[in-house]
């Protein structure tokens, strides 16, 4: 792959998926878009590209695309998420909704599903709390293939020690053949849906939980402040946005304000004149469940 090659592809990548691709990657385009040549048959990374020149393949373009957008995850990746929404973003939620007894999360750039499986797994332990309320969790990315495995609920022995508590592996699923399966019931609790980013998801609705963790990472500056103004426009009033721990906001938005309490977490920004000197928090902070 020539370097004008290689500079076709970082503006293919940006325009498609955001991703913004360093000059010194061009190592990890070539190892992983290698296979992407095996599967169709085609002679080399030139040919590969000069196929997203023509454009009149998009199994070729979304194969790419899909190649190069990293899905690295596992359940209860980095647990302090899971543990702040077990012992304060669920209470909060469950007492500011009480009238209408209604709860939306959002599980951004879900990948394989184990965010949201875990998130449901929660749910599940909450039990009577949530005895007639309408819980809905949607979870979406950009690749239709991780999103059809994330479906099935399917995980090696491997993926499902990283993370998972084993009396929950033992208790939410059952073993076939050399994998395990998540229990229908909990699939059910997932509406998956493939979703770019980059393009409008005002559709969705308002949430009260956003979880959009390491994606802003592969952003650049302006395709971050975009993406996280339009986040903000999902919330509710009292909403809460979490991100990766090597995410911010800060300098990219106005609308959000990081929590004093707790890394990673977000909430709409107050107005000026409602705000005393020191900044009021847009999230209360509960006793633990």
């Amino acid at each position: 792959m020539t370097e004008l090659e290689f500079e076709y592809l970082r503006n293919f990548l940006k325009q498609r998926s955001g991703l913004a691709l360093t000059a010194e990657k061009r190592y990890l385009a070539e190892s992983r878009l290698t296979p992407v040549c095996r599967r169709f048959g085609i002679a080399s990374l030139g040919d590969l590209i000069g196929s997203l020149k023509l454009a009149q393949n998009g199994a070729i373009e979304r194969a790419v695309v899909e190649a190069m957008t990293t899905n690295e995850t596992f359940f209860f990746r980095d647990r302090i998420p899971f543990d702040l929404f077990r012992d304060t973003l669920l209470p909060e939620a469950l007492a500011r909704n009480a009238g209408r007894r209604r709860l939306r999360i959002w599980c951004a750039a879900a990948s394989t599903g184990q965010e949201p499986y875990s998130l449901a797994m929660l749910l599940q332990e909450a039990g009577p709390r949530l005895a007639g309320w309408q819980v809905e969790i949607v979870a979406t990315d950009l690749s239709t293939e991780v999103i059809e495995k994330a479906k099935l609920g399917l995980y090696s022995h491997f993926e499902v020690q990283r993370g998972l508590p084993v009396q929950w592996l033992i208790k939410y699923f059952t073993q076939v053949g050399e994998q395990w399966q998540i229990a229908p019931s909990l699939r059910a609790m997932v509406d998956y849906r493939q979703l770019n980013l980059l393009h409008s998801f005002a559709s969705l609705g308002q949430f009260d939980v956003i979880y959009c963790r390491n994606v802003l990472i592969y952003f650049d500056a302006p395709t971050k402040s975009d993406v996280l103004a339009r986040l903000a426009a999902q919330l509710t009033p009292e909403g809460a946005l979490l991100l990766g721990a090597a995410e911010t906001v800060i300098g990219l938005t106005d609308r959000l304000n990081p929590h004093p309490k707790h890394r990673g977490l977000y909430g709409h920004a107050r107005p000026a004149a409602a705000r005393p000197a020191e900044m009021v928090p847009p999230l209360r902070v509960a006793a633990g469940v």
